[in-house]
């Protein structure tokens, strides 16, 4: 793995680290790889120790998504600037929270929708959810929550209306886009730099992980995304989960059609979902293995579970009458 790679990763396990993690532990690992030139494993977590100390800051542009994903994801771009790494984050003009009270750069490009359309559609797609407790993605499609996805798959066009801001990512030599894959800008932005995506996400929606990251996830042992099953399905589940995963073959292309649309044009190539997904360098997963279902994992696949949680306080003391 190249410096570009590793800065950022190695960036996210120092706070891990800070927290308290074992990074021995299961759901923060380290895979062995063989380096070249070298016969048989070589520990990777050994050769980061060891080059650490020579690390340079890099500069690494950074693609959030808004509301709650925004969150969790600033509290590690603030761990990124206090180990001096150069950040530019860009965003669209119209958002809830990003980029607020953070001093570092931030390229802003207008939209074509307002904070109230933004609010409307946003609305709609939480008063669904409360509406119907089984999600499948036929729903999604003809529900009138399919808006809010619309605005965010669109507004990606927008940047790259903004000829000036993509001249500037052109020039500016980043090392690494991080990213926020909800809404496919990022990986978009990753693709057409041409720069290693590391992308930061509590799952992806439909069949694209397996297929991009080529993890495979037997059908019968591990459950669809929103089913809520768990590992040990019975096989009334196990048929229920397969009949879903037909679904998402179905209509998941349909779901993200807008999201490939705006990506073909600006590539100037036909991309499908899997194009995007299938070039991302590092995942970082907001998710721990004990409180998820089990599954098969790629080695640049990272479990950081324990960033969402807050630094534990002290237990008061407690004292007992003799």
């Amino acid at each position: 793995m190249d410096r570009s790679h590793w800065f950022t990763m190695h960036s996210v396990v120092e706070k891990l680290l800070d927290k308290g993690h074992d990074t021995s532990h299961p759901s923060v690992h380290c895979t062995p790889v063989a380096p070249a030139g070298m016969s048989g494993p070589f520990p990777l977590c050994v050769c980061l120790l060891l080059a650490s100390g020579f690390a340079q800051a890099g500069r690494l542009l950074v693609v959030p998504m808004d509301g709650s994903h925004w969150f969790t994801m600033r509290s590690v771009v603030e761990k990124l600037l206090d180990k001096g790494h150069e950040l530019v984050l860009v965003k669209p003009d119209v958002s809830w929270q990003l980029g607020k009270s953070l001093n570092f750069t931030v390229k802003t490009y207008s939209t074509s929708y307002t904070l109230e359309d933004l609010d409307r559609e946003f609305g709609n797609f939480i008063n669904n959810q409360w509406k119907t407790r089984e999600q499948s993605f036929l729903f999604m499609l003809m529900s009138s929550s399919h808006g809010f996805f619309e605005l965010l798959f669109s507004h990606c066009k927008s940047l790259f209306n903004d000829q000036k801001l993509v001249d500037y990512l052109k020039e500016s030599s980043f090392d690494a886009v991080f990213l926020d894959p909800f809404d496919m800008c990022g990986l978009i932005i990753a693709k057409y730099l041409s720069l290693p995506s590391v992308v930061f996400t509590r799952g992806i929606p439909c069949y694209f992980l397996e297929e991009g990251a080529q993890c495979p996830a037997p059908l019968s042992y591990v459950p669809r995304f929103l089913l809520g099953f768990s590992d040990t399905m019975t096989f009334k589940e196990r048929v229920q989960n397969h009949l879903f995963y037909l679904e998402e073959r179905v209509f998941c292309s349909y779901f993200f059609n807008t999201a490939t649309e705006v990506a073909s044009e600006i590539l100037q190539t036909p991309v499908t979902v899997y194009d995007l997904y299938s070039q991302t360098s590092i995942w970082l997963f907001r998710s721990d293995f004990v409180m998820d279902y089990p599954r098969p994992v790629m080695p640049n696949m990272v479990f950081i579970g324990g960033i969402n949680c807050n630094e534990a306080k002290p237990v008061s003391q407690v004292s007992h009458p003799p």
